[in-house]
């Protein structure tokens, strides 16, 4: 799948664009400020309905404008799609092919994509949930029943959160617990079976980036040799008093290691980045060796906190991966590793395609 082309009004610091996409590699450059990440930020929201930067709708539409609009088509196996996006200062609209488009698992089936930016390292510096969402896109893309059996979980944990905030006894939350455990053994049984196969990906991008092993391992939300049911039960004291549910794969979390080592807090700023950037083309290559379509990869000024050596490994590496490409950079210098790439030069916002 890749996005041909892309029309946006009013967004971030751009009154109007039109870009026609290759399929392969697009380059855009300009100065600090000029509108290159903003470009990818539109881009970004065909697949996932927000910013890869900010939740704030508001902080999305263009200065004195009332609303944006952000239109793609997409080239697929049924042929084109289009995806609009529409945002106000509270609320976003999708639409696929002029229909509202029921959730944003719609988007994200039509038009994967990912992107790799100077806050890249957060993957291992934040909170679990991050690392449950990189683990949750790669699932999402390969096990067709893994959005089903989530959004069930997510409505039986909500259900048994409310019984517990009213106090409620064991035996009426087993009502919700029923479904919570068949559900929640799915979710984490998919996330195993991915992450089993995500393995020899990222053990050897690991070694090309890195030159050291990856592992990733699943902590699943609750300890491995008791079932999710016994630890429900276990913990129904506890949850009680809390009024909320502290078992389960929405406490899910990803170990990542370093030749056998954890790697938070004991690698560098430029290793954290590399690592995931490792684990993000991981992904891309498992799609790729499964046959799935090529994703999206949005690339905003990888030369950022990398060194030269670093950086020529990272680009050397994204040049194999089979993806539509979209990078952005400060100078040209970059484009030596696109050498075929559509070009595109941004200057206060306006954008002009170069021959």
């Amino acid at each position: 799948m890749s996005l041909s082309h892309l029309d946006i009004e009013q967004f971030r610091c751009i009154e109007k664009a039109h870009l026609e996409l290759a399929p392969d590699a697009n380059f855009i450059f300009g100065n600090n400020a000029s509108g290159k990440t903003s470009l990818l930020e539109a881009i970004f929201l065909m697949g996932t309905g927000h910013s890869f930067r900010t939740h704030q709708t508001n902080l999305l539409i263009r200065h004195g404008q009332p609303h944006f609009t952000t239109v793609g088509r997409v080239l697929g196996k049924n042929g084109t799609e289009v995806i609009g996006i529409r945002g106000g200062d509270d609320s976003k609209e999708a639409r696929v092919n002029g229909e509202a488009a029921k959730s944003l698992a719609e988007l994200a089936l039509r038009f994967p994509v990912q992107v790799i930016d100077p806050e890249v390292h957060r993957l291992l510096e934040d909170g679990p949930n991050r690392r449950r969402k990189f683990l949750d896109w790669g699932v999402f893309h390969v096990e067709h029943h893994f959005h089903d059996a989530w959004r069930r979980y997510q409505r039986a944990l909500r259900q048994r959160n409310a019984a517990l905030r009213s106090k409620q006894p064991l035996n009426a939350l087993r009502v919700w617990d029923q479904e919570l455990i068949e559900q929640g053994n799915l979710v984490s049984d998919y996330r195993d079976r991915y992450l089993t196969e995500l393995q020899p990906f990222a053990f050897r991008l690991g070694r090309e980036l890195l030159e050291t092993e990856i592992e990733v391992e699943h902590q699943r939300g609750w300890k491995r040799q008791c079932s999710l049911e016994s630890a429900l039960a276990d913990g129904f004291t506890r949850d009680q008093m809390r009024g909320s549910t502290g078992m389960g794969p929405h406490r899910a979390d990803l170990i990542l290691k370093i030749a056998n080592l954890t790697a938070k807090d004991r690698v560098s700023r430029g290793q954290q980045k590399m690592l995931a950037c490792a684990l993000i083309l991981a992904q891309q290559a498992h799609r790729a060796a499964i046959g799935a379509s090529p994703a999206c990869l949005l690339l905003d000024d990888p030369a950022a906190e990398l060194d030269v050596d670093n950086l020529g490994k990272l680009l050397n590496v994204v040049t194999t991966i089979p993806a539509q490409l979209v990078v952005t950079s400060l100078s040209r210098n970059v484009l030596d590793f696109f050498p075929h790439a559509r070009m595109f030069h941004v200057e206060h916002g306006a954008v002009r395609a170069v021959a």
